[in-house]
């Protein structure tokens, strides 16, 4: 369990990802706003509470490894690394520009930090159940985390990769599907309905559990449990909110991929803000 203390700088750290989420779209007018939003609370658990980085060596061999399948919410893993230290936060400001090292989608050969490349929906589940199996044929204990998108679940490739991880028992594989129900073409269940997912990971022979996915208690409790489960994959369904702590964009499948003007950003800050002193009075 974490401390309330820990509970708190977890949860402010969240809010900081969201604030320079924000300001970082609001720099060139549009961006992948709204699942940016929804996963800043398991960034800031995963690199701020439980992933074994060195921000001043990134290719750090026994290194915890971060695929962010779903990579359009390149902007809000770019805030997260620059407040870990990866890089100057004043980087954040090149986004989606000419020379830049931070392209809209990640990419692992510009980006200190990242460490696979995607975009492409469904790839970075291979890519991630390849990386864990090399770390457990090497006999490494390092951990590997993939975040999806439960959009990008209607890809077949990921149900390939939940077969081979189940079938190879790799058990230092934690995934997320950041369930938020709603993608670019509008609500999931209507695109394309995934149905039951906890049931149909676990069909696939997976521990998986459901949880809040903006409660960083409860994502970092699931990830303690999921290290005490031996010879399977695990997977966390975050239940989130598209375009979380900013009010004008939660639940809209519009603001996937949105233009933030300087006027709006002015109105998210103060939101987020208000939501920080909400935060430090234990609310």
């Amino acid at each position: 369990m974490l401390t309330n203390q820990q509970v708190l700088e977890l949860r402010l750290k969240a809010n900081e990802i969201r604030k320079e989420t924000v300001k970082t779209i609001a720099s060139i007018g549009v961006g992948h706003i709204g699942g940016s939003l929804s996963i800043a609370d398991v960034l800031s658990v995963l690199y701020f509470d439980q992933m074994k980085v060195d921000p001043q060596n990134p290719k750090w061999e026994d290194r915890d490894w971060l695929v962010v399948s779903k990579g359009h919410s390149g902007p809000a893993v770019y805030s997260a690394l620059a407040l870990r230290g990866y890089f100057d936060k004043q980087m954040l400001y090149t986004l989606n520009k000419p020379n830049t090292n931070l392209p809209s989608h990640c990419d692992m050969r510009k980006t200190p930090g990242i460490d696979m490349t995607t975009g492409s929906l469904g790839q970075g589940s291979s890519a991630a159940a390849g990386i864990a199996l090399g770390n457990q044929l090497d006999g490494k204990s390092s951990y590997t985390y993939l975040i999806l998108g439960d959009g990008e679940s209607q890809e077949g490739q990921v149900w390939e990769m939940a077969m081979f991880a189940a079938h190879r028992k790799l058990d230092h594989l934690i995934a997320f599907v950041d369930w938020n129900k709603l993608q670019i073409d509008g609500n999931v269940a209507d695109v394309c309905s995934l149905g039951d997912i906890v049931a149909k990971f676990e069909s696939f022979g997976w521990d998986t559990v459901k949880i809040d996915g903006h409660d960083v208690q409860a994502i970092h409790n699931a990830i303690e449990r999921a290290k005490t489960v031996a010879g399977k994959p695990h997977m966390i369904v975050l239940d989130t909110v598209k375009g979380k702590g900013i009010s004008e964009l939660e639940g809209k499948a519009s603001c996937h991929n949105a233009n933030v003007s300087q006027e709006q950003l002015e109105s998210y800050l103060k939101e987020l803000e208000e939501n920080e002193k909400t935060i430090r009075e234990g609310k």
